[in-house]
């Protein structure tokens, strides 16, 4: 078959050479498919973009994997220019559709997936017109996630037409794909499924989680060494986060947790490691260095390849996010909870969710209260508690990693398409 995916941020997949739809790109070509993915020419987080010259659009080839890069205006945050670069990949879409259409073949189906709605909206409207079917993917669910960061307001006349818009997708699709295992229940919340006398029937909803190549990643593990002194020194007890260092993501919880660990005695082998950069590093540099907290250590971007050794080398990988300003209960679909279980290491993550994969899976702990307190006594358990146990966790880690791997998920890909295509 020829599978059009469609994700305005798998621009930063491509560089990367990682990424939900990369992976799947490269997995189903592997099973005899082509596949292509549409996004657009600015990448997301990033002042770098993809020159499509005088066109609208351009192709290039990832490892073989075409991506066809949509040129969109440039935009710096959340504010106007964002959205403008938004609205201008939705009405590129089509048109792009149609001459990428005379220059290769028509699809045989369409994966069009959020995070932003216009991409499901264009979608579902291209693959109308090509008579296709239209798999919609939800990776977030807006616009709840806008009336949560208090931006717009559920009963205000924009969010009842954002409601009306989202309403209006998951109708119109030919199947759902959740990535988070229990957003189905917020269709029942809203009481629009078919059971509930609702236009939206469940059997057309699929959960496919993010995950890990976990081949690549073991490959890359061994392959891809980071020499860095602090991180190769086994006589620390190694704590890591690895990622963006936004207010979402909550880092600052972990300078508070080093600074207490380093008030109790002998903990002084205790060492925390922040891997990344974002608006909030400079300020957490300045608190840590002000307050003489000397038991974390900022070390700023590593590239990408670097990360599977990184978390391997770990003695626990801290998965941090905000408890506030997001909906927890639904589940967790964070690219780097699959990465830290492949790294074969407890995880600990600062909030507690519902669909508990990390509970499930038995691999680490999840923390009653987002303090730092909280934070500091789970380390501890870990430095402490019986190397067999600790195996455990770590083999547990590992283990439950392999259920995500892509080859997987794309098998149950596959099944989405095929209920789509009466294969």
């Amino acid at each position: 078959m020829n599978i059009w995916m469609l994700n305005h941020y798998a621009s930063n997949m491509y560089f990367d050479k990682a990424g939900r739809h990369y992976f799947f790109a490269k997995k189903l070509e592997q099973l005899g498919h082509v596949a292509t993915v549409f996004c657009a020419s600015t990448l997301l987080n990033k002042d770098q973009t993809v020159d499509t010259g005088a066109k609208i659009w351009s192709e290039e080839k990832a490892d073989g994997t075409s991506f066809v890069f949509i040129k969109c205006p440039k935009y710096k945050s959340n504010g106007f220019d964002r959205i403008r670069n938004m609205i201008t990949f939705y009405r590129r879409l089509k048109p792009v559709a149609r001459q990428y259409i005379r220059k290769t073949n028509k699809p045989d189906v369409i994966i069009a997936s959020s995070v932003h709605p216009l991409t499901l909206v264009a979608g579902i409207q291209i693959a109308k017109k090509l008579k296709i079917p239209c798999i919609c993917e939800i990776r977030d669910l807006w616009p709840e996630s806008i009336f949560a960061f208090g931006k717009v307001a559920e009963t205000s006349f924009l969010g009842k037409i954002l409601l009306r818009g989202e309403h209006w997708i998951y109708k119109k699709a030919d199947a759902l794909i959740f990535t988070k295992e229990g957003d189905t229940d917020y269709l029942k919340e809203k009481k629009w499924t078919t059971d509930q006398g609702g236009d939206i029937d469940l059997k057309k909803c699929y959960y496919i989680n993010n995950g890990v190549d976990f081949q690549t990643y073991q490959k890359q593990i061994y392959n891809n060494i980071f020499a860095d002194e602090d991180l190769n020194n086994d006589s620390y007890f190694k704590i890591v986060y690895a990622g963006t260092i936004r207010p979402v993501n909550n880092v600052e919880i972990l300078v508070d947790c080093a600074k207490l660990i380093q008030s109790y005695k002998g903990l002084e082998n205790v060492r925390v490691f922040i891997f990344g950069e974002g608006i909030e590093l400079p300020k957490l540099c300045k608190k840590a260095q002000e307050e003489g907290i000397k038991n974390i250590i900022f070390k700023g971007f590593v590239e990408r390849k670097y990360i599977p050794y990184i978390l391997s080398r770990a003695s626990v990988n801290i998965l941090n996010y905000s408890q506030e300003h997001y909906n927890w209960k639904r589940g967790n679909s964070s690219n780097k909870l699959f990465e830290y279980m492949a790294s074969g290491k407890p995880v600990i993550s600062t909030v507690k969710t519902g669909y508990s994969i990390i509970n499930k899976y038995q691999c680490g702990i999840e923390l009653d209260e987002c303090t730092p307190e909280c934070l500091a006594k789970a380390i501890l358990r870990f430095r402490e508690m019986p190397k067999c146990e600790y195996e455990e966790y770590s083999k547990h880690a590992y283990e439950g990693a392999k259920d995500f791997d892509f080859n997987i998920l794309t098998e149950k890909l596959m099944s989405v398409i095929r209920s789509v295509k009466d294969l």
